[in-house]
């Protein structure tokens, strides 16, 4: 008997047997679903805590020299927490004293942000994050303009008061209003609006777009940063390569500046995308490492429930073999039919698991907060395991089958 014959057989009997090759195909069809599923929004969450969030806060290619790590992903103990605290501050010499010493392309930013009230004609936006920088902080985060410009190293250099303003505080603050030219109230300083930065969206549902930009030295310092203090310097390279190196220099120059001898640890820190995302990654490796064991326990359900139905269906159709096999079937014919007929169960099972998987990704994409991103490869997987474990569940049976005896077989009611 042919491949196909036998699968012409296999699907007959499936089609004419449909809710018990239903219940059949369940185990599959979890185990499948679980899979799709899980890896889809695992796969999600890498990509959105990449994209997202360690670039959307920090930046690619960018490293932030800072007191401590402005992004905690791990619990911090009270001692490391009071070592912090007694760290100096980074100052504008610190800057200024590293930016001359990084010998790698680079662009640098001073950096300091706070939370503060925005005002314009009695309404007020609040918990606005206002951030002090220099002119290449723009280029840095890439922020593209919508309306306006940017300010300029001059209109740093002079402490000029103007502000580049994020979408959502434009839209709440000067509705229907070209923000352009106007004049906002921040600490009851006035600074006046000569640029829009495009909508940046959110992060785990907080908005991106709700912060003003202005000059790290104008007149609103105050409410930021103390004098000749600053959060951060913002260094960004070209590629990966030259970030290290970069940081590396940065680091160099820093232990020179403060004395700190070869066995004192840093008084400072560097934050980095893959710093913020380390703990993610770890949350992520030990999912993909539980996935197989989860998976499995359906699977071998599934294939158990298989063999057993397709046992009970040897005895059913014991007569059936007995004439077969006086017409003339071959052993490997009766073995063909029933692990082709397995195999079909399964496959079907591991087809459905498939779509459902992939319409559940789609759900938590779409009415929850988790991203989620079917990866190709997951359903190569899907396809496997599913014929793997019909053809696993069907062989015994199928052995069983092709090893009856035609009279005895013959015989049976």
């Amino acid at each position: 008997m042919s491949f196909l014959e036998a699968a012409r057989f296999a699907f007959r009997t499936i089609r004419a047997q449909k809710l018990k090759s239903f219940f059949s195909l369940i185990g599959v069809l979890i185990g499948v679903t679980f899979l799709i599923a899980v890896v889809s929004v695992v796969q999600g969450m890498n990509r959105y805590m990449v994209d997202r969030f360690a670039n959307a806060l920090i930046g690619a290619n960018t490293f932030e020299l800072r007191q401590r790590p402005s992004i905690l992903t791990d619990d911090v103990t009270e001692d490391v927490w009071r070592e912090w605290r007694r760290r100096p501050r980074i100052s504008y010499d610190d800057a200024d004293y590293v930016r001359e010493r990084i010998r790698t392309p680079a662009t640098f930013a001073k950096f300091c942000s706070d939370r503060v009230n925005v005002s314009y004609a009695g309404k007020v936006a609040k918990d606005v994050d206002l951030v002090g920088t220099e002119e290449t902080y723009f280029r840095i985060r890439n922020y593209e303009i919508t309306a306006g410009r940017t300010f300029t190293a001059q209109e740093v250099r002079a402490a000029v008061p103007v502000l580049v303003v994020g979408s959502e505080l434009a839209d709440k603050l000067i509705p229907k209003l070209d923000p352009i030219g106007k004049t906002v109230q921040i600490g009851g300083l006035p600074y006046r609006v000569i640029g829009v930065i495009a909508k940046q969206g959110t992060l785990f549902g907080i908005s991106l777009d709700k912060f003003a930009v202005m000059p790290f030295n104008a007149p609103g310092r105050r409410l930021i940063c103390p004098i000749n203090i600053l959060d951060a310097l913002i260094v960004r390279a070209d590629d990966p390569t030259q970030m290290q190196r970069a940081q590396a220099e940065a680091e160099a120059a820093m232990r020179a500046r403060r004395q700190l001898k070869p066995d004192q640890a840093n008084n400072f820190a560097f934050q980095t995308a893959e710093g913020a995302l380390s703990t993610w990654q770890k949350i992520s490796r030990i999912l993909f490492l539980a996935l197989p064991g989860l998976v499995a326990i359906s699977l071998v359900v599934g294939g158990i429930v298989i063999m057993n139905i397709m046992l009970m269906a040897v005895s059913e159709r014991t007569r059936e073999i007995g004439i077969r096999k006086a017409l003339g079937a071959r052993r490997r014919d009766i073995l063909a039919q029933f692990v082709v007929e397995a195999a079909a169960l399964s496959s079907a099972g591991a087809v459905l698991g498939i779509g459902l998987g992939l319409v559940l990704a789609w759900v938590v994409k779409a009415f929850t907060p988790l991203p989620a991103a079917v990866a190709p490869w997951s359903v190569a997987v899907g396809v496997v395991l599913g014929v793997t474990v019909g053809v696993a569940a069907g062989v015994y049976p199928a052995s069983r089958a092709s090893r009856l005896d035609p009279i005895v077989a013959l015989r049976a009611e």
